[in-house]
């Protein structure tokens, strides 16, 4: 029975990496599809890590030995939010996690601690700041740590799901989309359900008397199995709502061919005329103020048409305008980052980031390149 459970396990951790990478190159619905490909991923990396624990337990191999103990395999802390955030984004099409958002994921630290603390222990041994008389044990806090950080994670699912709860509660009284609306229900009530399951494993798996008798008989199969069933589940069902929302956004929008394509024409005067991107705190209402046409419409234009966000859109025209600029002889005594920023960046680390994601290159292998050649 264990190496069948074993098998369900490894079999649902590769149809949720597949539907990971699905949802990653999915172009419609992008963020919401990205939220969900990395929720999915997340679980398949847990669930990746008790079939390994349990396929490969008391191998002698220093590679695997090494990677479980330094890799972070279970990154359970975003799970809250990404859940959160999913159903704000296929409600709200309109919805755009930025910076803002981020402290919502710094409790990802939480998950990082075993690893950061081997590494440093492993770094003290070979520098000489620890010996073998340290009185630290390390395996010990490793496995005293992994029992009790499972409560502030259990803790940060709940408390996001039941803010999911209330995000629906309050979309149900405006003019969502039926599809959109029906999902988020399900999605919601599909983690609460796992969330009870979970409670009920945690509870008898923290009291002493009874952690022993749990593990041996059933392990933590009640726990990975029902994430299994999630792992299918969201990934079918996700990426086949993204396709019905898509339909159903289309339709509801019902805008015409000339008006997409007049949009397209203004969106396009007011960059590469009116050079807006070179403003670095460009909003999407100063784009609205300035070509006259209703932020709805640009962004569905934009999500469905031009297949990118505001955001990426106008860091399109800064990256074409800086490569420009960066060739021109009479910038060649510039800084790198004095370009990036006369182009309308803000940030020398979004500047680097956003190039190279278009680019594939840094900045700094773009100059090379182009005076290898000249």
């Amino acid at each position: 029975m264990q190496n069948f459970l074993n098998i369900i396990i490894l079999l649902g951790t590769l149809q949720g990496a597949i539907m990971a990478v699905l949802l990653f190159r999915l172009k419609i619905q992008r963020q919401a599809s990205k939220l969900l490909a990395w929720l999915i991923l997340l679980i398949s990396l847990a669930c990746l890590n008790i079939y390994l624990l349990n396929a490969v337990e008391g191998t002698s191999s220093f590679f695997w030995n090494f990677m479980e103990a330094v890799f972070p395999w279970v990154v359970i802390m975003p799970i809250g939010p990404l859940v959160y955030f999913y159903v704000k984004s296929i409600l709200e099409p309109n919805f755009v996690l930025t910076k803002k958002h981020r402290i919502h994921f710094y409790t990802v630290m939480l998950d990082l601690i075993p690893s950061f603390v081997i590494l440093g222990y492993v770094a003290g041994g070979y520098l000489g700041f620890i010996n073998a008389d340290s009185t630290f044990d390390l395996g010990l806090f490793i496995e005293t740590y992994d029992t009790y950080v499972d409560i502030p994670r259990w803790l940060s699912l709940a408390i996001y799901v039941w803010f999911s709860y209330q995000s629906i509660s309050d979309y149900t009284k405006k003019n969502t989309h039926q599809v959109s609306l029906r999902w988020a229900r399900h999605f919601v009530l599909g983690f609460m359900i796992f969330a009870v399951l979970w409670l009920l494993h945690l509870v008898l798996y923290l009291i002493p008397s009874s952690s022993n008798l749990l593990l041996g008989s059933v392990g933590w199969y009640p726990v990975y199995i029902p994430l299994i069933v999630l792992l299918y589940w969201l990934g079918i069902n996700g990426y086949i709502i993204s396709f019905k929302t898509y339909k159903k956004s289309s339709k509801s929008q019902e805008i015409s061919d000339a008006t997409v394509q007049q949009t397209i024409s203004k969106l396009e005067q007011a960059m590469k005329e009116e050079k807006l991107f070179l403003n670095p705190s460009l909003k999407l209402s100063d784009v609205v103020q300035q070509i006259d046409i209703p932020q709805k419409t640009i962004s569905f234009v934009l999500n469905q048409h031009i297949h990118k966000s505001f955001n990426e859109y106008v860091n399109n025209y800064r990256v074409e305008a800086f490569k420009s600029r960066l060739l021109s002889e009479n910038d060649e005594n510039l800084t790198i980052t004095g370009i990036a920023f006369e182009c309308g960046f803000n940030s020398q680390a979004t500047f680097q980031r956003v190039f190279k994601s278009i680019t594939n290159q840094s900045p700094s292998e773009f100059r090379k390149a182009h005076i290898k050649n000249s």
